[in-house]
């Protein structure tokens, strides 16, 4: 079979990428080794993160640090073997989240994320996956002023962009999700945000009317990527695929496939856990729910009330060790009735992750900086793949087709890791 493009990685970014090529009339196939939505955009808390300018940054003081290295932090956690091939990254993450570069980072994401929603309503709208999504925002909470107190500096520059928060009372917030318990000191509601009950319904979706428009969706092994003469070719489960653009959508696989063509990025991975639980008593939420200082989220999904973890630094591959969920979970049933759990083992998944916190978005550069010709990237989105799938998938269309982007697309490009 030969298209226009082949797309490798059918999570939310790659299926938005080969459903806005399809919608612009290219022959497309979009290729993984699991069926849509079915690995990292399955696992996250749901959101479309239209208020989160400000990126989830390295600790910088020597408090939080101690906290995260002795174990006390439940929103961290690592694996002693993983640290000395990541340090060389977690030390450019670290100089990376001074506050002016972060500050730099809030402002150059705003220009993806004011697209957010639109595009996620655009895709749900023509796949009819309308009814996945609510808003209400999502409400977090603070257990101390100091808590509070850092949330409050992000508002300045939020309210700048038009995004709208609201500092709540206890009983306040308690009104918006009576089933809360009142282990909390005080909240903020972000307006802003939609969510969704199922994200891997949602990315399957989207991948269901891709294929009624005409695109291929096939199984592969996408480390069988290889050059075809002026173009590219894999071998798939329907036989082989040949086209005259790739683009890597792999998320915390896509190093497999790019090393071999000389492509070198500081990609890392963020692991993270959940686990579903029915509520006990009938109690329920209405929106995503952060604790803060709890170092988790709890959101309402299909299957029951979601919990999701912070990050562990460890190898993409290695054993599963959800102790961020063992210790979150004693938390967050003081905070709200979690009744028993829905599976049998934890899920996990890996965010993937560069060191500036921005994802790879353009034509991939391999030694020496030159263009890799026909090779193309949308990778390292780390906590914000589902909000940002279809507008990653939109400007790159836009790039590859010659259209004027809707976004400026050189903060985000490959090239700039040189």
């Amino acid at each position: 079979m030969k298209v226009d493009t082949l797309v490798l990685g059918a999570g939310i970014v790659g299926t938005s990428v080969a459903l806005n090529f399809r919608l612009r009339g290219r022959s497309v196939a979009l290729v993984d080794r699991r069926g849509p939505g079915e690995e990292t955009s399955y696992g996250n808390a749901g959101l479309v993160e239209r208020s989160s300018i400000y990126p989830v940054a390295f600790p910088r003081d020597l408090k939080a640090l101690a906290e995260v290295a002795l174990g006390r932090n439940p929103a961290a956690n690592y694996h002693w073997d993983a640290l000395p091939g990541l340090l060389p990254w977690m030390y450019a993450y670290w100089k990376a989240s001074a506050p002016a570069r972060v500050l730099a980072y809030a402002r150059t994401m705003e220009t993806l994320l004011r697209h957010s929603l639109d595009e996620h309503a655009r895709l749900a709208a023509l796949s009819g996956a309308e009814h996945y999504f609510r808003e209400g925002g999502w409400l977090k909470l603070y257990r101390s002023p100091e808590g509070l107190d850092n949330e409050r500096k992000e508002f300045p520059l939020a309210r700048q962009y038009g995004l709208s928060m609201r500092e709540l009372t206890v009983d306040e917030a308690l009104a918006l999700e009576p089933d809360l318990r009142p282990d909390f000191a005080a909240a903020v509601i972000w307006s802003d945000p939609h969510s969704v009950s199922s994200p891997g319904g949602v990315t399957q979706a989207y991948a269901r009317h891709f294929a009624a428009l005409g695109g291929e969706i096939g199984t592969g092994d996408a480390r069988g990527l290889v050059r075809l003469g002026t173009g590219w070719a894999m071998s798939t489960a329907a036989g082989l695929v040949e086209a005259r653009e790739v683009v890597v959508a792999l998320g915390p696989w896509a190093d497999d496939v790019l090393r071999p063509f000389g492509v070198r990025l500081p990609l890392a991975v963020k692991r993270g856990y959940h686990m579903h639980y029915r509520g006990e008593g009938g109690a329920k939420l209405s929106r995503p729910v952060l604790d803060e200082e709890g170092g988790y989220v709890i959101t309402p999904m299909e299957l029951g009330i979601r919990l999701t973890t912070g990050v562990e630094f460890a190898r993409r591959d290695a054993r599963k060790t959800p102790v961020q969920l063992e210790r979150t979970e004693a938390v967050a049933r003081k905070l709200f009735p979690l009744g028993e759990r829905v599976e049998a083992e934890p899920w996990m998944g890996c965010r993937p992750a560069f060191p500036d916190m921005l994802p790879a978005i353009g034509p991939a550069t391999g030694r020496g900086g030159e263009a890799v010709k026909g090779l193309w990237l949308a990778i390292g989105h780390q906590h914000l793949g589902f909000t940002l799938g279809p507008i990653t998938g939109r400007l790159l269309a836009e790039m590859m087709s010659g259209e004027t982007p809707s976004v400026d697309p050189a903060p985000f490009a490959p090239a700039r890791f040189g």
